[in-house]
């Protein structure tokens, strides 16, 4: 709301005074989340079963938990231990009182300047509140980009337009955090130049990505292997080394959206049912997407390009694809709403025409994707088993949508 004010002039309309009440924004915010999750605990209240046990609770042994003082067993045990924040080893960060994502839209004051540690979706996202709100944004990030794991060129851009917004240090490590009178003074040096920088801020949130909170459960009394990283270890029917011990969601780090919980959550309530292992069914996660809620969103389903190449990600492959570049600003709609940095970009598989992975920066891009996700999900519509973009290129799409740029995205792939 705030950032379509801001930007009212550019089509006629003047708004000669914003403010921002902040404490009624977060208020706004926590209350529906507060009052949803007080609701789904509330809903446990004076029935037997499921009986709720809200205290901390670890494996004392194969299929027997210790949990607010008692013991209990169960011949079928589901684990949704989901994640933390990681933080990182800094030189004073542990005694500088900083803030991680669990906090952050509950502090009681917009920071006036706010360093962010971190360039994934975390702090892109947590950039974008703050920064629309008012807030100086200070962004520090490892790597040469910001949100590094999407295609090379949405990261691109991504970064481009974030470094006109906010102060992005890229390459920086940090070295150490210190609070003085109130001030975070954050020391970080350029990994190839050598060059250090001081930053100063009144808030400081670490946005450096998430663990699984497997360690907490004691996990080798229950004899549930994890690997290294500590995601417990599942078979394709999400169904542990310990037979009828089952787990989901960022638990599992397959991958870590509360939508790709939800779809995992159907599966693995067959699979406990099941009453014979003919009757359990692997997930199939086939175009699983994500997006990101900062401004500009991005959304993205498959692969990246710089995995079809081979070069990166799990399960790289070289594969003969063409692909699309195609501006929202082509379109009438975008005309109209004057975005004119995002962009469709699609990669599709050259014999088959199979849609390989579609990424998305720009306006509702967390929209847009999903007649990508329909047209992957769907089926060939009679040329071939394969040929999931003449799914989209089949569909009439009606101007001047802003859907339109999906549409003529794909018509570009062999153009």
């Amino acid at each position: 709301m705030i950032e379509a004010i801001k930007t009212a002039g550019a089509f006629g309309i003047n708004v000669e005074k914003i403010s921002v009440d902040y404490k009624k924004i977060v208020s706004r915010v926590n209350e529906k989340i507060d009052y949803e999750s007080d609701s789904i605990r509330g809903a446990f209240n004076g029935i037997d079963n499921p009986v709720l046990f809200a205290a901390e609770g670890r494996f004392v042994g194969e299929k027997r938990i210790e949990v607010g003082g008692q013991t209990i067993a169960a011949p079928k045990i589901l684990i949704a231990s989901g994640t933390r924040p990681a933080i990182p080893k800094i030189n004073g960060l542990q005694e500088s009182n900083y803030i991680t994502s669990d906090q952050a839209l509950r502090l009681e004051n917009l920071p006036k300047t706010l360093t962010i540690i971190g360039g994934g979706y975390i702090a892109a996202e947590l950039a974008h509140f703050f920064g629309s709100l008012g807030s100086t944004i200070n962004i520090v990030q490892q790597r040469d980009l910001l949100i590094p794991r999407e295609d090379e060129d949405i990261s691109k851009k991504f970064t481009e337009l974030y470094a006109r917004k906010y102060n992005v240090f890229l390459g920086y490590n940090t070295e150490s955090v210190t609070k003085k009178n109130e001030l975070y003074h954050v020391i970080t040096r350029k990994s190839n130049t050598g060059k250090s920088v001081e930053i100063v801020s009144d808030q400081l949130l670490i946005a450096t990505g998430r663990v699984p909170n497997s360690d907490t459960l004691d996990l080798a009394k229950s004899g549930v292997k994890s690997n290294q990283e500590g995601f417990i270890e599942v078979d394709e029917k999400l169904e542990t080394n310990v037979e009828g011990i089952f787990a989901l969601g960022d638990a599992v780090g397959k991958y870590q959206f509360r939508h790709s919980a939800n779809w995992e959550a159907q599966y693995a309530f067959n699979n406990i049912m099941a009453t014979a292992n003919d009757k359990k069914i692997a997930v199939e996660y086939f175009a699983m997407p994500h997006a990101i809620f900062s401004s500009p969103q991005v959304a993205a389903v498959g692969y990246t390009e710089q995995e079809l190449r081979g070069k990166e990600g799990v399960g790289a492959r070289e594969i003969d694809y063409a692909k699309s570049i195609y501006p929202f600003i082509n379109t009438a709609m975008v005309e109209a709403i004057e975005d004119r940095e995002g962009f469709v970009k699609f990669l599709v598989e050259t014999k088959t025409r199979r849609i390989l992975g579609c990424h998305i920066i720009g306006t509702d891009a967390s929209i847009l994707i999903h007649e990508v996700l329909v047209a992957m999900r769907a089926g060939s519509g009679g040329r071939g088993s394969n040929d999931t973009l003449g799914n989209i290129l089949r569909t009439v799409h009606i101007h001047p949508a802003l859907s339109e740029v999906i549409s003529r995205a794909a018509s570009s792939v062999f153009d």
